[in-house]
């Protein structure tokens, strides 16, 4: 998010192509990181390829994606990234990165660190499965496919299903200024759940492989703060995803960074947590 002016170059990668190697039971495929990312899920989704359908509908290029380790539905993206291929500004040199070497988290990367600030991503490659059962474990897809087993269910249709959620919980791009969700979900000790669970016994919760469980943010702001659609002047929380922050329009850069605290103080008085931008913030 930008802040204010901003004093420097922007520069937008244009780099296209995208390389298949067939590996018997899987498929390799570099992706130029100038390439639309959800081009290349639907590309998958119609070469029958399992990993990335659940990442349908985000926006952006495929070169954001491992910086920011995009998730959604039960799905991250680190998962079937294989390498990044990146220009590395200190040695003026291409050179590739191994799946581990970007140091992959929730919501971030060794691109969001000072080590991995002078590497710009030119291509990613990611390893595809030719067979497999669709993760449908999301509530919103749970509840959309009813008794259907995930067996049953083809890559069409999984992603057909993710593209209707996220219609029905994101603000259309070409009629509202949003980043999508502004916040992260909160990552807590097991003691600190245990003591908000016992006062929100219903309060969706995940324990994640790194330790920790992590907590929806959304469910917080709605249901524990009845935050879903709150509105100061032109900007507010989406009133059908309390995660989304929404400019109405004519909402300065200050106005939405003013807002964006007011939310984080309080969850902080309310409920005991600090929450963290998924938004960078440029100035």
């Amino acid at each position: 998010m930008l802040v204010g002016e901003f004093d420097g170059l922007l520069i937008k990668l244009n780099l296209c192509g995208m390389e298949w190697s067939d590996r018997g039971e899987t498929v390799l495929v570099k992706v130029a990181s100038g390439e639309g990312w959800d081009a290349f899920v639907e590309e998958t989704v119609t070469r029958g390829l399992y990993g990335v359908e659940n990442l349908s509908g985000i926006p952006g290029t495929v070169g954001a994606a491992p910086i920011q380790n995009i998730g959604a539905y039960g799905a991250e993206v680190k998962d079937v990234i294989h390498a990044v291929d990146v220009f590395d500004t200190g040695e003026m040199r291409v050179r590739t990165l191994t799946r581990s070497e970007c140091r992959f988290g929730y919501r971030t990367s060794i691109f969001k660190t000072s080590e991995g600030k002078g590497l710009i991503v030119v291509a990613v490659t990611f390893l595809l499965a030719k067979t497999g059962t669709p993760n449908i474990s999301y509530k919103d897809l749970t509840r959309r496919f009813g008794t259907r087993s995930p067996s049953s269910l083809s890559l069409g249709e999984v992603r057909r299903a993710v593209l209707a959620v996220r219609r029905e919980k994101f603000p259309p791009l070409d009629g509202y200024g949003t980043a999508g969700s502004f916040f992260k979900n909160p990552i807590v000790t097991r003691e600190v759940y245990e003591r908000l669970a016992a006062a929100h016994p219903t309060l969706p919760a995940f324990p994640i492989p790194e330790g920790g469980v992590k907590l929806s943010l959304a469910w917080i702001l709605d249901k524990a703060l009845g935050l879903k659609g709150f509105r100061k002047g032109a900007v507010g929380l989406y009133e059908k995803q309390p995660l989304v922050l929404v400019n109405f329009g004519g909402a300065t850069a200050a106005e939405v960074e003013s807002f964006a605290k007011e939310i984080a103080e309080r969850v902080r008085e309310k409920i005991g947590i600090e929450i963290e931008w998924e938004v960078e913030k440029l100035s």
